[in-house]
């Protein structure tokens, strides 16, 4: 059942594959969700297979909806964006009046087609601190969740896989990290938003692993005395 208490969440491009993967476990967990597209019928098309796969969980109820990304955005408490890296400046600056006052989660990884498996990190420094860059002190932009698999996010089980939190505020960290709990990992808060480009820039570490060893690899933080 959904709270009242939890906050309304949105996620822009959210018929994509790491989209609609937050989207069943925020959804699943009892968040009200709204997916977020560039059309009305791609949003609806996500929510509806949403719901067909939550039914097959045995999961009674949810609350998600399905909006353009701006409306999306102005209905939510919090934002997160997982669109590729060459949307997401004109997507920020579509929804940038939306955002004051919220957080953004910043789910982007700066990739340069065809050379993913290649650390190759925009000027702007990471696609994090492009965000808050375009976006002004007035929205708390939280980067997370760049080194998850799609795949693994879409399953209905448990994830063996840790997620790095970057941002200049710690309560909206601390935020990011309840929802990343919410769909079944541990988050880690890794500092400013200029450390995004850390755990951006492992992704394409992970893809080489991947194609190496034919998995979908992730991240695992150690030495906290709970191993």
């Amino acid at each position: 059942m959904t709270t009242d208490s939890l906050p309304v969440l949105a996620i822009l491009g959210g018929t994509g594959d790491l989209g609609t993967g937050l989207a069943r476990r925020w959804a699943q967990a009892g968040y009200q969700v709204i997916i977020g597209s560039r059309t009305q019928e791609k949003a609806d098309a996500a929510v509806t297979d949403l719901k067909e796969v939550m039914a097959e969980r045995g999961v009674a109820e949810i609350s998600v909806s399905a909006e353009e990304n701006l409306a999306a955005a102005e209905a939510a408490d919090i934002v997160a964006i997982t669109v590729p890296f060459s949307h997401q400046a004109s997507t920020l600056e579509l929804v940038k009046p939306a955002l004051q006052g919220k957080i953004l989660i910043d789910v982007t990884v700066p990739l340069v087609p065809p050379k993913v498996a290649r650390v190759q990190l925009p000027e702007g420094g990471s696609a994090g601190q492009i965000a808050q860059d375009l976006l002004g002190e007035e929205v708390m932009v939280v980067s997370a969740f760049q080194n998850v698999a799609a795949a693994h996010l879409q399953e209905g089980s448990n994830l063996d896989c840790d997620v790095l939190v970057c941002g200049n505020k710690k309560a909206a960290r601390e935020q990011v990290i309840t929802l990343v709990e919410a769909a079944g990992m541990r988050g880690f808060h890794a500092g400013m938003i200029n450390n995004a480009a850390a755990a951006e820039a492992l992704t394409s570490v992970l893809i080489v692993i991947n194609k190496q060893y034919s998995c979908h690899a992730g991240i695992r933080i150690t030495g906290l005395g709970d191993e």
